[in-house]
């Protein structure tokens, strides 16, 4: 099965229920967090519905910046750098899971690649 997506077939519409304007808080030292206000399509705020915060930093690591990037459960700023601090180290155990679980399989892979093949098995 291909995965090719013919461009013709893509859908350029834009959502004019889904619209929201986008702004960047940030400390200058680890916090970055991104404040969606809903807006109605002719780009006043939308008071029917909640904005929503996403909180990111990274992480330098040996092989480079590591990304983390969390929604957080809040209704205002003060509740988002309240809430940025959790929302970080979860996303932190996340990553830190997946990479475990990679090198888990790596090394499955590599003890199953070490069998000796018997032709006609």
């Amino acid at each position: 099965m291909s995965d090719f997506v013919n461009p013709n077939d893509l859908d350029f519409k834009v959502d004019t229920r889904n619209l929201y304007r986008e702004e960047s808080i940030t400390d200058l030292k680890v916090a970055a967090i991104r404040r969606m206000t809903p807006i109605t399509p002719d780009g006043s705020d939308d008071p029917t519905r909640s904005p929503i915060f996403v909180a990111s930093t990274q992480l330098m690591t040996p092989e480079g910046p590591l990304p983390l990037q969390a929604r957080l459960q809040a209704n205002n700023l003060k509740e988002a750098y309240e809430e940025f601090p959790k929302a970080m180290k979860m996303a932190l155990n996340e990553v830190v899971a997946q990479v475990e679980k990679l090198q888990r399989q790596q090394a499955a892979n590599k003890r199953d690649d070490s069998r000796i093949i018997v032709p006609g098995r």
